[in-house]
């Protein structure tokens, strides 16, 4: 059944309460935005149904602030603008322009709701110079109290039904992605563990994992506005992705020894793993964090049972590998029961840094301003006052759609629900409204297609349409007090609306963003500058760095890996090989920055050299030059000025070897594929 289909037939619980909440809400800000008599009632509805559109309490909370925040800052931008150009309009839209450039740049750097604060600047902005062209200085700042009160009264309107309301909380929605990367970490880890060469359902194992980490690490921000034991979840959602990122290193490199190099291992070393492995399965599927733990407990101390003197150094490092394997996995259990329960786990972690691709964002600025230039000359040449519905359209999607994934996709489906929307305004919006006799009558017909396009808005495959058809529906309504029922203005707005979502297709297909290939490209380079910038930070802060960037670059990694031919995806291995080294180089910082001679620190900053240029030469399809030396090296100076067990330097050896071995996997892999070229687009899109 199409899922259009589904979503109208069958609809779930969740979804018809999501459509009522947020209808409601909308009913209530279009009430009262009747009653205060302002200028354009509809806004308020716009701001309260984007608000909604993740209705947990929490996240309302914190888009609302984003929203005022950034209408308070355009509108503040706005009658700057028009302070200095009140009486040039050419230099006044030259000025906006830039403006909406710089706040979809900044937008394009960050991954919560300061994106819809920058949305939000931009627009209310633009709201201001066009709707105030030739008003009195007094006149321009009406409009702009009249922005902030229309938007303001939405968020309250929203923010207050969300809380009252079958209210649903940040923290339910934080254990549910903390339990799908647990339970999907440790299914990467059985099969990595039990050395499989099904490489699809490792990467959907890994891939299930990163998904919710990256989402919790977006949303868990907001948890601070449900109270006090909000501090308590953000600190232990950071714990969770740093010990799950180190979790997936350690399963990489473990992989790779138990699948490429079982030949140098004691059977007995693949025989644990692969009964640690069988102990990953049983504690994703058992009932309670309590009973997890204490399977990984037990392997725990099967696995230090195990060790043997005399191993060589790579069963050593097999082993130690093992060790932190379970050690990590019972940390991100304690990481899940601190953000279920905040009060039962005092833990603390700083925030992480996220991956910012500078040349991405100034593409998107750069499309935000030549939509929106062309619609401003457009709206210059033909004097035509509809016009400014076009460019408000072009201005809030240019810059709404710049950060998603495949904008051209979503667009498309954004102007399929937009046609759907012509026919539903003008039957309920201007046939049946104009003949409602009072505000209930008004909220039956109005709300009706309003509540229908909810309805599909919660499911991913329906929600770019849905949310279209709802949207559109206000703007081509525009219901207020003064409402205009005449077809020559219907026509009017549904033209504008069709030139304001045709220019943002074309926009997007005109600077489409960063190909495949140069994308694959910038990443690469960025993981190699970040591995050679980790010897140069403290400790702590390289950590928060390189996991934050890792997690994301990865993903996105991942997400090109699809684009490919089964036979060409190696672009996982190349993000999990650096993770793998970035966190191996911590490691040996952590151990040796503070060695008490300086031949030791002199060799160790050489070995951390050699590493980072061994990743730099490995991701070009070249062999890594002058780690084993480097680790010889530092093996040397140790064994002749340091005060360090020899245990320790057999785990210094078989660490060193093993990112040996997979630098030089890495070289191969990369060498038999030069030259990738995508040979699909992403089968689903969502928005």
């Amino acid at each position: 059944m199409p899922p259009l289909v589904k979503t109208y037939l069958t609809p779930d619980v969740t979804a018809v309460k999501f459509a009522i909440k947020t209808t409601l809400a909308m009913m209530i800000a279009l009430y009262l935005a009747l009653w205060f008599n302002l200028d354009r009632p509809y806004w308020a509805l716009i701001s309260a149904a984007f608000l909604q559109i993740r209705p947990m309490s929490g996240m309302v909370i914190e888009k609302g602030i984003c929203q005022i925040s950034g209408t308070l800052i355009g509108a503040l931008a706005g009658i700057l603008i028009m302070a200095l150009f009140a009486q040039a309009r050419v230099p006044a839209l030259i000025t906006l322009t830039l403006w909406i450039m710089l706040c979809t740049y900044v937008g394009s750097l960050w991954r919560n709701n300061y994106t819809y604060g920058c949305l939000m600047a931009a627009v209310t902005a633009m709201l201001i110079v066009v709707i105030s062209n030739g008003s009195t200085p007094g006149g321009i700042f009406d409009i702009a109290v009249a922005r902030l009160s229309e938007l303001g009264l939405g968020a309250i309107c929203a923010t207050l039904v969300s809380s009252l309301l079958w209210p649903s909380r940040v923290g339910k929605h934080l254990s549910a992605q903390a339990d799908t990367a647990i339970n999907e970490a440790f299914e990467n880890a059985a099969l990595r563990l039990e050395a499989s060469d099904d490489i699809p359902a490792m990467q959907k194992a890994l891939r299930g994992s990163l998904g919710p980490l990256t989402v919790l690490e977006t949303d868990s921000q907001a948890a601070r506005f449900e109270g006090p034991e909000g501090p308590g979840r953000i600190r232990a959602t950071h714990v969770l992705t740093r010990r799950t990122l180190r979790f997936l290193a350690n399963l990489q490199a473990l992989h790779q020894m138990l699948h490429d190099h079982a030949d140098r291992l004691d059977p007995r070393s693949i025989e644990i793993a692969r009964q640690v492995a069988q102990g990953f399965r049983e504690a994703e599927h058992v009932k309670g964090v309590p009973k997890a733990r204490q399977e990984l407990q037990d392997l725990r101390h099967l696995v230090h049972e195990s060790d043997e003197q005399g191993m060589a150094p790579l069963d050593r490092r097999a082993r130690l590998g093992l060790r932190e394997s379970i050690g990590h996995a019972m940390v991100m259990l304690d990481a899940r029961e601190a953000i279920a329960s905040p009060g039962t786990h005092k833990l603390r972690s700083a925030s992480l840094a996220w991956h910012r691709d500078h040349l991405a964002a100034g593409i998107n600025a750069l499309r935000s301003g030549l939509v929106f230039g062309s619609l401003a000359m457009f709206w210059i040449l033909t004097a035509w006052s509809s016009a400014m519905v076009a460019m408000l359209l072009g201005t809030l999607f240019s810059s709404f759609f710049a950060s998603r994934d495949n904008p051209v996709a979503i667009t498309m489906m954004f102007y399929k629900g937009m046609l759907a929307a012509i026919p539903s305004a003008f039957l309920f919006g201007h046939v049946l409204l104009s003949q409602a006799n009072g505000f209930p009558m008004l909220a039956m017909l109005f709300g009706t297609p309003l509540f229908l396009g909810l309805l599909g808005a919660t499911n991913p495959a329906t929600m770019g349409y849905c949310l279209a058809f709802t949207i559109f529906n206000i703007l081509l309504t525009m219901p207020g007090n003064n409402m205009d029922f005449s077809f020559d203005s219907f026509a009017n707005r549904a033209v504008a609306v069709i030139i304001g979502l045709t220019c943002v297709v074309m926009g997007f297909r005109l600077l489409p963003g960063l190909g495949t290939r140069l994308r694959r490209r910038r990443l690469i380079n960025a993981i190699s500058r970040d591995i050679h910038h980790l010897r140069r930070r403290s400790i702590r802060d390289a950590e928060t760095r390189f996991s934050g960037h890792m997690a994301d670059r990865i993903l996105q990694l991942a997400q090109h890996d699809d684009m490919l031919p089964e036979d060409q995806r190696h672009l996982f291995i190349l993000g999990l090989t650096g993770l793998d080294l970035g966190t191996a180089t911590l490691r040996l910082r952590d151990r040796l920055d503070d060695a008490p001679h300086p031949l030791i620190r002199r060799a160790h900053r050489q070995l951390l050299r050699a590493l980072a240029s061994g990743f730099e030469e490995s991701a070009n399809g070249r062999q890594p030059q002058g780690v084993r030396e480097a680790g010889k090296r530092l093996d040397a100076a140790i064994a002749t000025h340091g005060n360090v067990a020899a245990d320790r330097r057999v785990l210094l050896e078989g660490l060193v070897e093993r990112l040996e071995l997979a630098l030089e996997r890495l070289g191969h892999i990369m060498a038999e594929r030069p030259r990738i070229k995508p040979d699909r687009e992403p089968d689903t899109v969502t928005s």
